[in-house]
């Protein structure tokens, strides 16, 4: 007997993600103004990124280590992490210290890790045919959520960076209570009954499993070193041909355009497959990460061409990642599979946003993104090897 969820459910997941993610680069957007307000170094967005991906990886392995999305209600489990993370990320404004910022973004970043994979989670409690195209609006709202505070950032002359933080823990308390009000558990969940600490190593047995897990992880070597490092990208162009490039509205605009992607991108798997189109953005994004250096010195609409490319590119494969992970995953560890597939891929951005970091201070900034490059090329060798 087909099973059924109603018309809204995906919808309102949308809108929750979207919401809730906006917590993400909130740090990001105004990381300048926390610069000269706390008097900080200048290599504190780096810090600010990793503190975030770090707590989320430290966050997506508690919940895949105690299987807490698989053992309770996934929408409860997003509720209280959207609240709790909200009010973490308004610890930003208690002190004016590095040590507190940090730890502000560090606990929002835990938190998120109750967010993004669990709603990817509930999305496919609620859909078996069709995923990828579910997955692709989640994860296109999860972008123009990353995106949402460098757009609020750009209202600097109406808006302080306060205000930025004080928006987007709003936002993300809402995102919080449609999910409990309006998301019941999906009709395909299938509860884990009991704690299964071997769980989190079961899952990596399966080759097909595997082979989109670490396609994944070859994707997130790029993904959000690219994302964290578009204002530097747009302040170098800026400098070395001296326009004056609205950083704050274009790096919105790079991020928030991959949302589109990410949806024309699951519509494209229902006529190719999740496989194939992820191969594909991952090689087009792997092949922009080596030929980023000639755009520097090119007109600023041939530079905002190629990027748009790079920034659609660059994400929409990460719906149907998370598609292949879900569908080639048990059906009872589905939630501690997607978790812990995210915690390893967060973990990886680390590694990747500090190499640029170091890159940056040292070399010439057009040269940094070739070395993104290898994130890539991984993941289109473990592809390869799907049977089929």
């Amino acid at each position: 007997m087909k099973k059924s969820t109603k018309s809204w459910v995906l919808p309102v997941i949308v809108i929750s993600q979207f919401a809730c993610t906006s917590l993400w680069f909130a740090g990001n957007a105004v990381a300048d103004d926390i610069t000269k307000s706390y008097a900080l170094g200048a290599d504190i967005v780096g810090h600010i990124t990793s503190a975030v991906q770090f707590g989320f990886i430290s966050g997506t392995l508690l919940f895949a280590l105690f299987t807490l999305s698989d053992r309770f209600s996934p929408s409860r489990v997003f509720f209280v992490c959207a609240v709790l993370g909200a009010l973490s990320n308004l610890m930003a404004l208690l002190e004016s210290s590095a040590a507190m910022l940090l730890l502000s973004r560090f606990l929002t970043g835990f938190l998120l890790a109750g967010i993004y994979p669990v709603g990817m989670k509930i999305a496919s409690d609620h859909h078996r045919e069709g995923l990828g195209k579910a997955l692709g609006y989640l994860v296109g709202a999860l972008v123009v959520g990353t995106a949402f505070p460098h757009l609020l950032k750009s209202f600097g002359a109406i808006l302080s960076w306060e205000k930025v933080i004080i928006a987007t823990s709003v936002c993300s308390a809402l995102g919080g209570m449609l999910i409990l009000v309006f998301v019941p558990d999906g009709p395909y969940r299938r509860k884990s009954q009991a704690l299964d600490l071997a769980a989190f190593f079961k899952v990596f047995r399966k080759k097909e499993f595997r082979s989109a897990a670490f396609g994944y992880f070859g994707h997130m070597w790029e993904l959000y070193a690219f994302w964290a490092f578009i204002p530097a990208l747009l302040a170098t162009y800026n400098t070395m041909n001296t326009t004056d490039l609205n950083i704050s509205l274009f790096s919105f605009y790079l991020i928030a355009i991959g949302g589109v992607s990410c949806v024309a991108g699951g519509y494209l798997s229902l006529r190719v497959g999740s496989h194939k189109t992820a191969f594909y953005s991952l090689l087009i994004s792997g092949s922009c990460c080596l030929m980023s250096p000639l755009f520097f010195a090119s007109h600023s609409v041939l530079l905002l061409a190629f990027l748009t490319l790079w920034a659609m590119t660059v994400i929409s494969d990460s719906p149907q990642f998370s598609t292949l992970v879900a569908q080639t995953a048990p059906e009872e560890s589905r939630g501690t599979a997607l978790t812990i597939v995210n915690s390893i891929g967060f973990l990886i951005t680390i590694f990747s946003i500090q190499m640029l970091n170091f890159l940056t201070s040292q070399w010439e900034t057009q040269y940094a993104f070739l070395f993104l490059a290898p994130g890539p090329l991984f993941g289109l060798i473990s592809m390869s090897y799907k049977k089929g």
